[in-house]
């Protein structure tokens, strides 16, 4: 059908880079920048923008980008030598032209395979040969689907070990109207308390100050639920045991030159990440991390979520 919708573009993004648009033929889309192969839009199928990017951020090499799904490899946040998050989210990537088969996905046109390999400067401040593949794919529902596969490259016999986050940030409509489920009585990391380690109370996690931990050994699905906009959002993760709760609040989002002073209120940042354990790969292995996101219209059952629908459903 010539109506039909390019299901792949290339096309220019902020300050000329290079960027992929992703569609599906019900109206979802997604964007993805070749800096940081980083995904800076998602919007279902009535054109509604789910991710969060600030509009503070200037777009220029080598700063990250702020906002969207930002990689964090080979080191998640300051846990290691490394800057902080790694350096992945500020390496311009190559599309992948030939990529090695994958068994799910395969439904969706709409999607791009990257790929980052180190550079003689990467080498000398990470010295690991490395091979990183991201598949962003659009689903025919408008799921967006994040698929990663880093395969240890050393020809030296040596393995090297890693920390990984797809630090998402999402769109919601007020911070104070959002509640997390499926992380209740794990254990987690508290960042604002020098990482020590705490059981999680209550039903469900909502938000009334600055929010920074580590939740582990989390389960494949996780929900946020934004009550004004009546819209659920779901993670399906998978080789991701971990899940990353932040939020900067008031004061820290001040002190973020790239973010503005309010932003702080319609976004959330929850992570699908493995940060606990370390991966560690010998020379020949791969390691898989794999996310799943959909945005669902929230069913309210005495004013909560029907875990039947979301959390125990499809």
């Amino acid at each position: 059908m010539s109506s039909e919708r390019v299901a792949v573009e290339l096309a220019k993004g902020v300050n000329g880079l290079d960027k992929i648009i992703l569609r599906n033929t019900r109206g979802s889309s997604a964007e993805v920048y070749l800096y940081g192969g980083h995904v800076t839009s998602w919007k279902n199928d009535h054109g509604e923008e789910l991710l969060f990017v600030s509009s503070k951020t200037l777009f220029k090499p080598p700063k990250p980008i702020r906002g969207g799904i930002p990689l964090c490899f080979p080191q998640f946040s300051n846990l290691g030598p490394l800057e902080s998050h790694g350096f992945a989210r500020n390496k311009v990537w190559s599309i992948d032209t030939d990529p090695p088969a994958f068994p799910t996905n395969s439904s969706s046109k709409a999607h791009i395979d990257l790929i980052l390999k180190p550079s003689e400067e990467d080498m000398k401040i990470w010295p690991h040969s490395y091979e990183f593949r991201l598949r962003v794919a659009l689903g025919p529902g408008g799921d967006l689907m994040l698929t990663s596969r880093i395969r240890n490259t050393n020809s030296d016999g040596k393995p090297f070990t890693f920390t990984f986050a797809y630090h998402t940030y999402f769109s919601v409509s007020d911070i104070s109207e959002v509640r997390v489920e499926g992380l209740e009585t794990l254990d987690y990391l508290d960042n604002l308390k020098n990482r020590e380690r705490f059981t999680e109370q209550g039903d469900a996690i909502t938000f009334e100050g600055e929010v920074d931990k580590i939740y582990l050994g989390t389960p494949t699905k996780i929900a946020i639920l934004d009550h004004e906009k009546k819209r659920t959002f779901v993670l399906r993760k998978d080789g991701l045991p971990d899940a990353v709760v932040w939020n900067p609040w008031d004061k820290k989002a001040k002190a973020m030159s790239d973010f503005g002073d309010d932003e702080y209120k319609h976004m959330l940042c929850v992570e699908a990440a493995a940060i606990e354990k370390p991966i560690t790969l010998k020379p020949g292995e791969e390691w898989r991390g794999r996310l799943e996101l959909s945005a669902v219209p929230s069913s309210y059952c005495s004013g909560q979520l029907d875990p039947q629908r979301v959390l125990q459903g499809s």
